[in-house]
């Protein structure tokens, strides 16, 4: 077996544990306030992350350019209340008029 089909077999064993895993949890522990304050923050904060290495890393640097703007732009939108499509469609439009 090579390495590459040795290490498919490793993450397949592991998913199927760490599944295991999370099925195995008893309900008290489930159903604790802590565990639902953080199953209810843990999206956003993972989305916040994934925002912000989009906008501002290039190539392991810190960079300012037109996403940033982008971004802005949706955040004002999004705080009017504007519906997500026009929102996306806005920034995107935003940005692209920024790199012209």
């Amino acid at each position: 077996m090579t390495a590459l089909w040795t290490g498919i077999v490793v993450m397949i064993v592991g998913c199927f544990a760490l599944k295991y895993a999370g099925l195995s949890v008893p309900e008290r522990v489930l159903n604790h306030p802590t565990t639902v304050r953080a199953a209810d923050l843990i999206p956003v904060a993972l989305l916040g992350a994934l925002i912000a290495v989009q906008v501002f890393a290039d190539d392991g640097s810190l960079t300012i350019d037109a996403r940033l703007l982008g971004l802005v732009v949706a955040a004002v939108l999004l705080s009017l209340r504007v519906p997500f499509l026009p929102v996306v469609v806005a920034a995107a439009l935003v940005a692209a008029l920024v790199r012209l």
